[in-house]
């Protein structure tokens, strides 16, 4: 498995609308598209409670590439995300990183 580590910095106080966006919208749409959510996490203490972390897991890099595309293109997921962001954007950027299990890890 690969893993995605992908980090959301949102705009204040637009938190609670991602956070909705995605139990609401997002994760049925993933799930459509045989997208594997590993946990979502958001900051206890840290630098900054405007962060969202998730992870995906691939089998492969060439499955992320075909099944991410598949879901930027759904025509239900382009919809409702113009719509959540009526109010104006809510995510302010987006990191992510490709992470790999080292030999040792209880995670495969």
């Amino acid at each position: 498995m690969i893993y995605e580590q992908r980090i959301y910095k949102c705009y204040p106080g637009r938190m609670p609308n991602l956070l909705k966006r995605f139990e609401t919208t997002t994760l049925s749409i993933w799930e459509r598209h045989g997208i594997r959510q590993a946990g979502f996490w958001t900051p206890v203490v840290g630098k900054s409670n405007l962060e969202l972390f998730y992870l995906l897991a691939w089998l492969s890099m060439s499955e992320r590439e075909e099944k991410w595309e598949a879901f930027r293109k759904d025509p239900e997921w382009l919809q409702k995300r113009e719509a959540s962001e009526e109010d104006g954007p809510i995510v302010a950027s987006i990191e992510n990183s490709f992470l790999e299990p080292t030999s040792f890890s209880c995670v495969k």
